[in-house]
């Protein structure tokens, strides 16, 4: 596992995009509604916000990563951008990932060496386990969450973990190392 960068994973259903909280007050809508029902599928309450503030102390090293088929993933695609999701988290649209199973985030992971991931299914974090350091289980959880992963029911606990977990120096306004940029000149693209 990679400690010395700090670097965020984030899944898409159900961590940000928030189904369940439909205004038609069906869950599925996000899959099978029409266009402008799709989009009307709510955020789940201080994910953007949140996510705004991490990520300059990842220093923009924050990617999103969701399981989904390719229909699903062009509904995503297309939520992200009419909900402005990017410009209001600071999570460059580059760094959006797919893949086709649970079990395929740890490849992911590994990819990006990254060091934290909040998701909400226990399979996930399974197949991440000892590739992340920092697993965030979010949400209701049906079954006690295992010693390897913290249990946060909502994004302030998710924030206040994952503060509690950086190096004093992730601070977001160090210089990058080796590239002599600091946070304010954008997200690091090299890595995506």
């Amino acid at each position: 596992m990679n400690e010395d960068i700090p670097r965020l994973g984030i899944d898409i259903g159900r961590v940000i995009i928030d189904g369940s909280a439909h205004p038609s007050s069906d869950d599925t809508a996000f899959f099978s509604g029409n266009e402008a029902t799709m989009l009307a599928t709510p955020e789940v309450p201080g994910a953007v916000e949140t996510i705004a503030r991490l990520v300059p102390r990842f220093d923009g090293r924050v990617w999103l990563v969701s399981k989904c088929g390719p229909r699903v993933q062009a509904r995503t695609l297309r939520w992200l951008a009419a909900h402005d999701f990017h410009r209001r988290s600071g999570v460059d649209p580059a760094q959006v990932r797919f893949c086709r199973a649970r079990a395929d985030k740890r490849q992911h992971c590994l990819d990006l060496a990254l060091t934290h991931f909040v998701d909400d299914h226990p399979e996930v974090h399974a197949a991440i386990r000892g590739a992340v350091t920092h697993q965030y289980f979010f949400g209701p959880q049906r079954r006690p969450v295992p010693d390897y992963g913290h249990l946060t029911p909502t994004w302030a606990d998710v924030e206040r973990l994952i503060i509690d977990s950086l190096p004093p120096s992730a601070c977001g306004a160090s210089p990058r190392r080796g590239t002599g940029r600091t946070a304010s000149s954008g997200p690091d693209r090299r890595a995506g």
